[in-house]
């Protein structure tokens, strides 16, 4: 179990190197490592593999052995004496290799319970990973808004002056301060989103809800996307699972055709004989042992037949099931896919933009050095240049939220 565990954590970390993220990607390593160990669903499964593999213990034993003790109330005449009581033991055995049968069907079942661990450490991982870009977001925009509460700040200081020497109205100054007052607004916003999220982050980690999360302070779009391997999909655990349903099925199957065949039974019968006090032979008072054997038939099999296209039709509704999960598993993964590269895409588009707002808010500021400047203009390339740096911090996220998506399907 170590082993495995090792090797998906290996694989997450390799992933994220390839995305850049290098030595920031520390903090993400370490609140997945603390995640796996803590999360009590993560823990629910491993008790419920440890049960299911217990039952191999279970299953590897025999019929009771029967014992029956009998006293003659009335003790039957024999020619060597009268019969006083009588003991008995008696020991069914199944089958030759219906307890190995048992074994590997219990053991079939544990190795179907422990895809649920992987697949739960998959989940929490992808999880654990699209809280934190979250928070990543949540405090980039932020910063932006700091930013541009600074910025007007600084426009509110000029119109301010300007109203002064009468190049400017009382007016333009209060939008500008009322559009501070509207970014203060969604800061504050962010801010209590931010608690949210960190309480959802750390209720993952199964840790008290108040620890705070640092996260990096910026993330780059990576210059390239690694290579996705679709074919790594049939892999996915959420599809294993169903193969080793299937396979249970047949180690159920192998049992109730050896459950079928008959058991054998072995005995001893000890009869206790009083001797003849009249007669003397030398068989006289002799004890009575009788071995037995015996052989249990289920004639009436009807529960076996039963069983057996009972199992068949298990085996049709998993081929069913598993189909239908792979068609949505394809289905998560084509859009996950496709919504990477709209994040791409909508990164360089608002790159672009932001690039030509910063250009006309440079003219802007050239022409108040030439004593005019129009704080209309200055509100609007504003509220442009904000939106284009919010559309960026949530193109980055949707890339490495997809990431992740992309890394439970494929690793």
């Amino acid at each position: 179990m170590r082993y495995r565990k090792s090797k998906i954590e290996t694989v997450f970390v390799l992933c994220a190197l390839c995305l850049g993220l290098s030595a920031q990607s520390q903090e993400l390593e370490t609140l997945i490592d603390i995640a796996l160990n803590n999360n009590p669903e993560i823990q629910k499964f491993e008790f419920k593999y440890k049960r299911a593999s217990e039952k191999v213990n279970e299953v590897n034993t025999i019929p009771n052995t029967e014992f029956g003790v009998g006293y003659f109330m009335s003790e039957p005449e024999t020619r060597t004496g009268a019969q006083r009581f009588k003991v008995s033991a008696k020991q069914m055995i199944p089958w030759f290799g219906t307890i190995t049968s048992r074994e590997s069907y219990v053991s079939a079942l544990a190795d179907a319970k422990y895809e649920d661990i992987v697949i739960a450490k998959r989940k929490l991982m992808a999880a654990v990973s699209q809280s934190y870009y979250n928070l990543y977001a949540n405090k980039a925009k932020q910063k932006v808004l700091l930013q541009n509460i600074e910025l007007l700040e600084t426009y509110e200081t000029l119109a301010l002056t300007s109203v002064e020497v009468g190049k400017a109205s009382a007016v333009d100054v209060m939008r500008l301060q009322m559009r501070q007052n509207e970014m203060q607004q969604r800061k504050d916003v962010l801010s209590q989103q931010f608690l949210a999220e960190q309480t959802n982050l750390n209720t993952l980690l199964n840790r008290e809800n108040e620890v705070v999360v640092t996260v990096i302070d910026s993330l780059m779009m990576p210059s390239e996307d690694f290579e996705i391997n679709s074919e790594r999909l049939a892999l996915h655990p959420e599809l294993v699972k169903y193969d080793k349903l299937y396979q249970s099925i047949e180690q159920s199957e192998l049992l109730n055709q050896k459950e079928s065949s008959p058991m054998i039974g072995f005995g001893l019968d000890y009869i206790s004989v009083t001797e003849r006090p009249d007669m003397n032979f030398s068989d006289n008072g002799k004890d009575i042992v009788m071995p037995m054997v015996s052989l249990s038939i289920p004639i009436f099999n009807k529960r076996h037949k039963s069983q057996t296209q009972q199992n068949e039709f298990e085996q049709q509704e998993l081929t069913v099931e598993k189909q239908e999960r792979w068609n949505a598993l394809e289905n998560l993964l084509s859009k996950a896919i496709t919504e990477r590269v709209s994040a791409r895409i909508s990164y360089a588009t608002q790159t672009k933009n932001l690039k030509q707002a910063k250009d006309a808010e440079e003219i802007l500021n050239k022409s108040y050095e030439t004593g005019t400047i129009n704080f209309n203009d200055v509100l609007d390339i504003q509220e442009l240049q904000l939106k284009f740096q919010l559309n960026l911090v949530e193109s980055v996220k949707m890339y490495y939220v997809q990431t992740a998506v992309i890394n439970y399907l494929t690793n």
